[in-house]
């Protein structure tokens, strides 16, 4: 594990769309989701945003170095809505990694329980016997010399879910300071973005799409 100090990037975070419930953002790699603990960790994509759209809510988050489409709420109903949106996992979500070597098959599934790997906090890790249910599918886009780019659809909501699965597959996300090593740690960022998200309108009901660019 490399323990890198918190310098979040400065440009400020691309609003994909916003009315009146809702507010989707593209949130750039190296950037927290919410505040950590101390005041070295109180700049975050939350705090950048309440800054110009008062009222923002959170609803979920991305890993501080994985970039890509949130979806805030701009009122509570909306929030109540898409918590249970989210709980329930009616929303859709894809994102698209550069991994470690070439699978051996052009798609597949990961279907393994993970739990917090409390000596080595924050890690997580498989276990099967008192891990949470986690499954990830994932399908082979290219390969790029010595990796290959993959999207991957998660079917639940574990911490670090991607980035443990793929290191389980023996294909760890490039840039990972937590489950690459060797090689797949020399990167400047870790090369996975959230790339699709689909739900319901709070309001309205209708089916959204939002996505952005991959910027790698």
């Amino acid at each position: 594990m490399t323990d890198t100090p918190y310098a979040p990037p400065t440009e400020a975070p691309r609003v994909l769309y916003r009315d009146a419930q809702i507010l989707v953002v593209d949130k750039p790699s190296g950037l927290l989701s919410v505040p950590g603990r101390g005041e070295d960790l109180a700049d975050c994509l939350m705090s950048r945003l309440a800054a110009e759209h008062p009222g923002v809510r959170l609803v979920h988050r991305l890993d501080r170095d994985t970039s890509g489409v949130m979806v805030f709420a701009l009122t509570p109903e909306a929030q109540a809505d898409l918590n249970l949106q989210f709980e329930e996992r009616r929303t859709q979500k894809r994102y698209v990694a550069l991994i470690d070597g070439h699978p051996a098959e052009p798609r597949g599934r990961i279907d393994l329980p993970l739990i917090v790997d409390w000596p080595n906090r924050p890690r997580q890790k498989v276990c099967h016997q008192t891990g949470r249910p986690a499954r990830t599918d994932w399908r082979l886009l290219g390969i790029e010399g010595e990796s290959a780019r993959v999207a991957l659809t998660p079917h639940t909501g574990r911490t670090h879910q991607l980035r443990v699965h793929m290191q389980a597959l023996g294909h760890p996300i490039l840039g990972d300071t937590l489950y690459a090593i060797g090689a797949a740690l020399n990167h400047p960022r870790l090369m996975l973005h959230a790339e699709t998200l689909r739900l319901r309108h709070p309001a309205t009901g209708a089916a959204m799409t939002f996505s952005a660019p991959v910027p790698f």
